[in-house]
């Protein structure tokens, strides 16, 4: 992994950030996308309890790097780079938070899709701009926003190129929270360590019942939500919670992540 364009972080309080450090415009190289598959293997490994990715204050990730570019051998090559990396981070058992400063355009879009809830600056700029070089996404772009904003909102995001901003954002659900720039990381750490001193295996059965539902139809999501509803019971956490609220009431429990 090359420490010289993204940067892993393991915080005592078990939060894992994922920071890219590509230049000024954070391009979402083949250096960078085989980084990226390399932690979430590593983090896989080792699990934290909540991760943040995030980038540079005025380019979260300005997509992929177009020098990298060539015909269709070397098409091939990128979008399975793109789609192994991003779907090895959105597989992660955990809460995925994207912290998105500034511009997240193209690859970088499809990178902030990819995890599972998007903070957003009041400047942040969100887009898919392939079809201004004649081409389409490749990373994930044309089924992740179709799955956040609708497919009529996103064909049209991805046919004309338009860029969004913040408000814009949060009001079509490709942005789920908008706060002004310095009020960003307080408020991303708020939610990672709140999400930290939870029920983890609750968390990741609850994102993985979520995410297995949306690929079939509503009968296919009710029995993943039956099979992880009784698998949740074996966990440690599941006694610790029902007992403290029988005894305590809600919000009191201790969760051990176990």
């Amino acid at each position: 992994m090359d420490t010289n364009v993204i940067e892993l972080e393991r915080r005592d309080d078990g939060i894992a950030v994922i920071t890219l450090t590509n230049g000024k415009v954070n391009a979402l190289s083949g250096a960078v996308l085989d980084g990226l598959h390399a932690i979430a293997t590593e983090l896989r490994a080792d699990l934290p309890k909540v991760i943040i990715v995030t980038g540079g204050e005025r380019i979260f990730a300005a997509g992929a790097d177009i020098s990298e570019f060539g015909g269709p051998d070397e098409a091939a090559v990128i979008t399975r780079r793109f789609h192994d990396a991003l779907g090895a981070l959105a597989a992660l058992p955990r809460l995925v938070i994207a912290e998105v400063a500034g511009y997240a355009l193209g690859g970088g879009c499809e990178l902030a899709m990819a995890c599972d809830y998007r903070i957003a600056s009041t400047k942040a700029v969100f887009g898919q701009p392939e079809i201004l070089l004649g081409i389409i996404p490749g990373g994930g772009g044309t089924q992740r926003l179709a799955r956040l904003v609708g497919p009529s909102r996103a064909k049209e995001l991805c046919i004309t190129g338009r860029q969004v901003r913040a408000d814009e954002a949060l009001r079509i659900g490709l942005a789920d929270e908008v706060v002004e720039p310095d009020a960003l990381r307080p408020r991303v750490l708020e939610l990672a360590e709140s999400v930290a001193a939870g029920a983890t295996v609750a968390q990741a059965l609850t994102k993985a019942a979520i995410d297995r539902g949306l690929d079939g139809d509503l009968d296919t999501g009710l029995g993943v939500e039956r099979e992880l509803f009784t698998e949740v019971f074996r966990s440690s956490d599941s006694q610790v919670g029902v007992a403290s609220f029988l005894e305590h009431g809600p919000g009191k429990a201790n969760f051990t992540g176990s």
